[in-house]
């Protein structure tokens, strides 16, 4: 029976992709900076664990705690909606600690036991963002693109120690808690941008397709068990279409 952890399971996707993979049978540790034994069913396959993953100490505690993993999803992330003009560095920082380096330090942690059993899969979920230029999420995109080409490259290293490394590309997910861990938005839209910021917030209002956290949790799981050779899996109808366009 294979182990897969989860970062960031507290809500949406991950909380949604941590019940999938309990659901296919597999041992589930799932990890949330504040753990809640609530939202998950209680299951000797799954184990709620606590996880920030920008502390090198909360990292190796972790993992320690796990044992085995055969799957690592790096899931966890922090939205960022506003003007770049008004994001103070600071938050964008902060993203990155999260969206980018987090991820970074997870993989660096897990590889070592992956390439030692020469099997295993990482999957970073990133988002559309990374595919088609949206406005007011600059620096969120940035952290997300910046991990594009991580895993891209990564794919090549870890290819002869027959570790694969996937992506899952996100659409829009309107019922997901974006920027509940930043600054909310409109802290981040000075009266100048406000005119361009009610358009883009009158066309997220009414999109042609969505992302359900089911889409994801899905994608994941395709993703973790692909032996084609596959990096991108987009998910969500506007995901696929969008991926489509991109060829």
């Amino acid at each position: 029976m294979k182990t897969v952890l989860i970062t960031g399971c507290s809500s949406g996707y991950g909380l949604e992709t941590a019940r999938h993979f309990h659901a296919q049978g597999w041992n589930v540790v799932a990890t949330m900076r504040t753990p809640r034994e609530d939202v998950l069913p209680r299951s000797e396959r799954l184990r709620v664990l606590a996880l920030d993953v920008t502390q090198p100490d909360s990292i190796a505690a972790a993992l320690a705690a796990s044992g085995p993993v055969d799957v690592l999803v790096n899931n966890a992330g922090i939205g960022a909606l506003g003007a770049f003009e008004a994001t103070p560095m600071a938050l964008a920082r902060q993203v990155f600690e999260t969206n980018t380096f987090g991820v970074m330090a997870m993989t660096q942690a897990v590889l070592p036991q992956l390439r030692a059993r020469r099997s295993g899969v990482v999957v970073n979920v990133t988002s559309t963002v990374t595919m088609t230029p949206m406005p007011l999420v600059a620096v969120y995109t940035a952290s997300k693109t910046a991990i594009e080409g991580f895993t891209a490259s990564l794919a090549h290293e870890l290819e002869a120690f027959d570790v694969r490394v996937k992506l899952v590309e996100p659409g829009y997910g309107p019922t997901t808690r974006f920027t509940s861990n930043g600054t909310r938005p409109e802290t981040l839209i000075p009266a100048a941008y406000a005119p361009f910021a009610q358009r883009v917030f009158a066309a997220f209002s009414q999109p042609a397709a969505v992302t359900t956290e089911a889409d994801v949790a899905e994608a994941v799981y395709r993703a973790a068990t692909d032996t084609s050779g596959q990096l991108r899996f987009p998910a969500g109808a506007d995901a696929v279409a969008l991926a489509r366009g991109r060829g």
